[in-house]
């Protein structure tokens, strides 16, 4: 079933009130890819009584107050995407459409959605119950932290929105066991992982004590972090907090941390314990209508429909830790997946639904090829604090091992009623070359099975001191054995400037040679997709000049795919981008800040031989 969104929904199902209201920046759409339709049927599930007001007017009460005042709390999100990043284009310009939005015209979602919904209710519920924040832009505001829409330090959301909790990461555990502890009046509502908290002393102790907890809660070892007054004076203040959050994000190793701003202090938790592969299972198995709610469904067509209604998420978390990505700090750097019983349950339940055409969109998860295995020391010890599981290259204990994810999709393509399964999310080639015994053969099954005319890949550059700064290498990983790779290099050696970039590319045309070979072979006209990136930290028109020259003479292309650095909270790019020093070496580095000058590294990318623009699919 849908959770009710207006009181004739509550009447039906006999409640006169509900336990929590959830409010979201996005439309309800009802599937396990919709984090706020996650959290409620899981709520729902436990015995709690839960309702959703989606994109609700700000302006007024008629969406806010239709389903009353909930008993436990209000659970508020600016839904899949950050409220800014929705908004606004890497050039803050206003965006015209929005996915998320029935009709797609962006005229629902207000700016800093989460501030904006937390005042919304306190507008119209004077001394109401807890307030609760929570989704990818509460989640990565949750310390002090660099907005590059203000071009300032900015204290945390749970500060600036007013709220009382704010819980970070995917959530389901922690806001689970929140619920409880607000139903029962517990004295562990402190205790709970990923929680995050107002303090009006640095004393955990004393702080719960004024709280009139009546336990303490456990001792989490907290960490003093430098304060909000100190960070937004000095940038080599703000860098060391920075690293400190970072590298207290693994449930296994992570502290407390504490920061003061203005005259109280944000107390953060460790994070919740990854779920496992059975609590995955679990949480999927919801009863999803993989649909958009009716009530906002007659406002118009919600375009990320078609991306996520047949989709199947088959893992999350990612061990990439690219730097301009905020995955790592939100869904976390452990891949964790489903079992194969439960994703093949889960496709022939979809073959049952009423709009299904046999077409699976995408079967994956941050990136494809992470599916099924991952570090053993990191599994029982936590995340390395000294290195990366694939970069600069792919450390030994990792054993990429594509067998699994191999065995899933031939046995979801042999499930009646399926036609085709596609890998959309996007693979990892440096993965693919590092597994000896099947990496081959996964690219091959991809090749021939589940690329629906264009496989996505996303190189970013071609320059390796550019991917050097976004923490992504090209080289060959150093366990893998190509010797065909070597001939590479001597491609166009009358070149110097052949020379000193080739080397640093050869893997993806390697990887492109495979694939034109492997799709010329099954008689496909496929294509590789390739985004990159312009603007990044530490990038030149120069730089861009020479990826102009890397796509058209080694992939013959004219890219289309090109996304302007955009720097989002929590994130090293941005970091490095409002330091202007980069994190790891203390160099100074070149920052575009020019909007123009943004563009123009940009078009430099996307103009044809004739030196005309190409239109672009999207403005991002």
């Amino acid at each position: 079933m849908f959770l009710p969104t207006t009181s004739k929904e509550l009447a039906a199902l006999g409640w006169t009130n509900l336990d929590v209201i959830l409010i979201t920046g996005d439309t309800y759409i009802d599937s396990p890819s919709t984090g706020v339709a996650v959290i409620g049927k899981m709520l729902v599930k436990h015995g709690f009584k839960v309702g959703i007001i989606a994109q609700p007017d700000i302006e007024s009460d008629k969406d806010i107050t239709r389903l009353g005042e909930p008993s436990l709390f209000w659970g508020i999100t600016s839904g899949a995407v950050d409220s800014m990043v929705s908004n606004y284009t890497a050039l803050k310009k206003r965006r015209k459409s929005d996915d998320y939005t029935p009709g797609g015209v962006n005229n629902r979602r207000p700016d800093r959605a989460v501030i904006a919904y937390t005042n919304l209710v306190r507008r119209y519920f004077k001394n109401t119950c807890p307030i609760v924040l929570g989704g990818i832009e509460a989640s990565l505001r949750r310390i002090c932290h660099y907005d590059f829409w203000s071009d300032s330090i900015r204290r945390s959301i749970l500060f600036d929105a007013k709220a009382d909790y704010l819980i970070y990461g995917m959530a389901e555990s922690s806001i689970l066991e929140l619920a409880n502890a607000l139903k029962n009046k517990s004295p562990e509502i402190y205790d709970i992982r990923g929680l995050c908290y107002i303090s009006k002393t640095s004393d955990i102790k004393a702080a719960t004590k004024d709280a009139s907890i009546l336990n303490y809660p456990t001792n989490y070892n907290h960490i003093t972090i430098p304060s909000y007054e100190i960070v937004k004076q000095d940038k080599n203040k703000f860098t060391q907090s920075f690293h400190i959050f970072y590298q207290n994000n693994d449930p296994l190793t992570a502290r407390g941390l504490i920061q003061k701003q203005d005259s109280r202090y944000l107390v953060q938790n460790p994070p919740a314990f990854y779920t496992n592969t059975q609590d995955i299972d679990q949480i999927a198995e919801l009863d999803f209508e993989r649909d958009v709610h009716p009530y906002y469904k007659k406002f118009g067509k919600v375009k990320a429909l078609d991306t996520i209604q047949f989709s199947i998420n088959t893992h999350r978390g990612c061990y990439g830790e690219c730097n301009f990505c905020s995955i790592a700090v939100h869904e976390g750097r452990t891949v964790r997946w489903r079992s194969e019983e439960s994703i093949l349950k889960e496709v022939r339940d979809l073959t049952h639904h009423p709009d299904f055409k046999g077409i699976i969109s995408d079967a994956g998860g941050p990136t494809a090829n992470m599916y099924g295995f991952e570090c053993q020391k990191k599994l029982e010890h936590g995340v390395c604090q000294d290195k990366r599981c694939i970069f600069p290259t792919i450390c030994k204990n990792l054993k990429p091992d594509h067998s699994k994810q191999i065995s899933l999709l031939n046995k979801i393509q042999q499930i009646q009623g399926v036609k085709k399964v596609f890998v959309a999310s996007g693979i990892r080639y440096d993965l693919m070359f590092a597994d000896e015994k099947y990496g081959e053969k996964y690219l091959e099954i991809i090749v021939n099975n589940h690329v629906s005319g264009q496989l996505k890949i996303a190189p970013e550059h071609s320059q390796n001191h550019i991917l050097q700064l976004m923490g992504k290498s090209d080289n060959l990983p150093k366990i893998a054995k190509h010797s065909q790779i070597d001939n590479l290099s001597k491609i166009s050696s009358h070149s110097k400037f052949d020379k000193s970039y080739l080397l640093e590319r050869r893997s993806i045309l390697e990887f492109k040679k495979r694939f034109d070979t492997l799709s010329e072979k099954c008689g496909k006209r496929q294509f590789l997709t390739y985004y990159f990136m312009a603007a990044h930290p530490g990038c030149t028109l120069q730089d861009m000049e020479l990826l102009k020259k890397f796509t058209n003479e080694k992939l013959h292309i004219t890219p289309e795919q090109i996304q302007i650095f955009t720097p989002t909270p929590s994130t090293y790019s941005t970091l490095m981008y409002y330091s202007q020093i980069c994190p790891f070496t203390g160099k100074r580095l070149f920052i575009e800040k020019d909007s123009t000058a943004k563009e123009e590294q940009k078009n430099v990318i996307t103009k044809n031989k004739k030196g005309k623009l190409n239109p672009q699919k999207s403005n991002k």
